[in-house]
């Protein structure tokens, strides 16, 4: 019986490993891929970039992702004291840099002095980086999910313009009224609207008509899954936390039964490789 174990458990491991064979990302396919809500590929985002061992909303961890074959980014943008757009995701500096502030009371050039830093202290060389610096990096290379931590509007979407990536990028928000003004902007744009219930996403989707609903899972339901996909909406859903932590402990496979069993079919998570282990080794990734 233990032989049997062995053998199983072996053939997992080479299961898995050549189900991880592919890098690179393959835009192309993710955004047709993107745009097809009846398509059977599980789409994967990962979470300020692919940035476990490596920094968060880095040009690092970006470069990362595109090597893993992950098919989104999710970066979060703020607007520096004299009006640059950069990446970070909390209000200050402190955690993520070797500095201290808040990003809306430092220049550009004051926030340069300082390096990125990664939990327990690990310093990089690399500085907090541009909206713009990124996009360069990103471009042609994989699609962008911009978390709106800044009402800069404006800014933002002269980035996109600047460097030729509108294609590529979607917004994402909980605050309606600052996806209509990127709508206002650019008719054209791609948005990611938040809801919260049931009745949330029913109004997300008639206001906007959008790609595709990121969805909390309080009120994930097979109602809810045949709503949005009926109305050619694909559905975004997490696994940040407690779901990324039984990925990396060995327990993948129950999160992702949980996880699709009503469509879920773009996920978010801060553990993009092993995640996409798992789906090529489903057939739900190429």
């Amino acid at each position: 019986m233990k032989f049997f174990k062995y053998v199983a458990s072996a053939a997992l491991v080479l299961l898995l490993s050549c189900a991880s064979t592919k890098t690179v990302t393959d835009l192309s396919t993710a955004v047709n891929v993107f745009h097809d809500p009846s398509s059977k590929t599980v789409l994967v985002a990962a979470h300020r970039g692919a940035h476990m061992g490596n920094y968060e909303n880095s040009i690092a961890s970006t470069r990362q992702s595109i090597r893993l074959g992950v098919d989104i980014i999710e970066v979060d943008v703020r607007t520096t004291k004299d009006g640059h757009l950069v990446l970070m995701h909390d209000s200050r500096i402190d955690r993520t840099t070797t500095g201290k502030g808040k990003v809306e009371d430092l220049t550009l050039a004051e926030i340069r002095k300082f390096r990125l830093k990664a939990p327990y202290g690990r310093i990089s060389k690399e500085t907090v980086p541009t909206f713009e610096e990124f996009l360069k990096v990103a471009k042609g290379k994989i699609m962008v999910d911009v978390d709106m931590k800044t009402d800069n509007v404006t800014g933002i979407l002269a980035a996109v313009e600047a460097t030729g990536t509108s294609d590529d990028v979607f917004y994402f928000d909980d605050d309606y009224d600052q996806l209509d003004r990127i709508k206002d902007l650019d008719a054209s744009a791609q948005i990611m609207p938040r809801a919260r219930s049931y009745q949330m996403a029913d109004s997300a989707l008639t206001k906007f008509a959008p790609p595709v609903v990121h969805i909390d899972a309080g009120f994930y339901s097979e109602r809810l899954a045949d709503m949005l996909l009926r109305r050619k909406a694909r559905i975004w859903s997490n696994t940040l936390g407690e779901a990324d932590c039984n990925i990396r402990y060995g327990n993948g496979e129950e999160v992702l039964e949980k996880l699709l069993k009503y469509g879920v079919n773009m996920v978010q998570t801060n553990e993009p490789e092993l995640l996409l282990q798992l789906l090529r080794s489903k057939g739900l990734h190429q």
